[in-house]
């Protein structure tokens, strides 16, 4: 496989294992989740070294003792590093990974929508309190 389509593989992998990691974090995941996460950024680190030894002098690879947050923002990171390489586009909405946007139609729904939106925002922060009272007991 050609190098650049190969970065293109890992960097979403990575991207994956992100968003899988912090949204286990945010359920209360298992040992077994966070060493899975843990060892597949590890190996992502790996072949990305092996492609580009660049990458060893700034990334280091994660010990089993790290959360599933740390792994979250290492897989990040890492992507990061090489967004230059695989962003489809130029501008900065085209760089940003599985978004799309089209200014005009945001607009219009802005318009018609920011009422409600500010209004569920203002919900969740009148309840977050709440809620997190009700995990915590339940999780006792």
């Amino acid at each position: 496989m050609e190098r650049a389509q190969e970065i293109v593989k890992l960097v979403n992998v990575l991207r994956r294992t992100a968003r899988m990691a912090q949204q286990a974090a945010w359920a209360g995941s298992d040992a077994e989740s966070i060493t899975f996460c843990v060892k597949q950024y590890n190996k992502v680190l790996e072949r990305l070294t092996e492609l580009d030894e660049g990458v060893a002098g700034v990334f280091d690879p994660l010990g089993d003792d790290a959360n599933l947050t740390v792994v979250a923002m290492a897989c990040r990171q890492l992507a990061a590093f090489y967004e230059d390489e695989t962003a489809p586009g130029g501008s900065k909405w085209e760089r940003i990974y599985g978004a799309a946007f089209d200014p005009d139609s945001f607009k219009e729904f802005w318009r018609q929508s920011a009422k409600d939106i500010e209004d569920f925002g203002e919900f969740i922060r009148e309840n977050l309190d709440a809620w997190a009272a009700m995990r915590k007991k339940k999780g006792e």
